[in-house]
């Protein structure tokens, strides 16, 4: 009897062992330089900033149209090389924000998926990417007053120009000048906006995505698909940021103190309600070949680390 137990007990605890060493490891995800969402938006704007500068002046300026603002301002008065003026603004900002934002939405995400055992729901996607771009609001907020003010000089009379020979030079005569708390000028819009931002392109990217995906007119995965998707994505985030954008915008360029909410009510009653969508075309031009080069740099950028990694 004695003999029957001790050769039961192994054939009990077999099943066991193999269970036990037969369970994977969780796979975790990999890792990526914190710089990399920075350097690529860096890339993708230096194919964008016109379209931005269009913008920006379309904003603080009378004209309705892209073409009016782009060449008659632009082209005619500066020449090919205005298409550039604030370029080491936009960089600058593509350096602060858009690596807050990526960094910080990698973090969040990292954090919120834990193991990476399962996918969050879309709601908790939506609202990591939201705070997210909230913190990109505000790393860049400082950049992003240099750009709005460097772009939109000529609308002044030359004894108002502030004439920034950089961002550099923007950001040490801002402090010096001005006061520090001027590189927060617009800050609450700003945020806000980088949040609607951050939030509708990724939520939208994912769900055009998977939408075209499901209809069969794309082959997944290809560049056709990453198009198409971010065509849309930038449309449905450029119509949602717009108002923000653009209150953002103005108060950036404004001199002295000043008040969202007054300027926003002066605005509605002497240019109405449309005002809130002016430079909407070019944003859209710009929002959604920046998305395209944006993913599509990031992307080869991981696979190189991959490659020097050796995964």
């Amino acid at each position: 009897m004695a003999l029957k137990d001790e050769r039961s007990v192994p054939m009990q605890d077999k099943p066991e062992i193999q269970s036990s060493s037969s369970v994977a490891p969780v796979k975790q995800p990999k890792r990526y330089p914190f710089w990399l969402g920075g350097v690529s938006a860096s890339i993708a704007v230096l194919f964008t900033h016109p379209l931005d500068l269009t913008k920006l002046r379309m904003q603080n300026s009378p004209y309705k149209t892209t073409t009016l603002c782009l060449l008659q301002d632009t082209v005619k008065n500066e020449g090919a090389r205005g298409l550039y003026i604030g370029i080491s603004a936009s960089v600058l900002r593509q350096m602060t924000y858009s690596l807050t934002r990526f960094a910080a939405y990698e973090k969040i995400k990292e954090y919120v998926l834990g193991s990476g055992a399962a996918t969050p729901p879309l709601w908790l996607t939506i609202s990591s990417a939201g705070v997210a771009g909230a913190a990109g609001g505000l790393a860049g907020n400082p950049a992003d007053v240099i750009l709005v003010r460097m772009t939109g000089d000529m609308y002044r009379s030359p004894s108002e120009r502030f004439n920034y020979h950089g961002a550099v030079n923007g950001l040490t005569r801002i402090v010096k000048e001005e006061g520090i708390h001027t590189l927060f000028r617009g800050l609450a819009p700003n945020m806000v906006r980088a949040a609607l931002m951050n939030s509708s392109q990724l939520a939208s990217y994912d769900f055009f995505k998977d939408l075209l995906r499901s209809s069969g007119l794309f082959h997944s995965g290809g560049l056709p698909h990453y198009l198409a998707s971010s065509l849309l994505a930038g449309t449905v985030a450029t119509t949602i940021c717009s108002p923000a954008d653009v209150l953002r915008a103005r108060l950036m360029n404004s001199r002295g103190p000043q008040s969202g909410f007054p300027m926003l009510a002066k605005a509605l009653r002497e240019e109405g309600p449309q005002f809130l969508f002016r430079g909407w075309v070019p944003s859209w031009m710009r929002l959604a070949p920046q998305t395209v080069i944006l993913l599509t740099v990031l992307e080869e950028l991981r696979s190189l680390i991959d490659f020097i990694r050796g995964d």
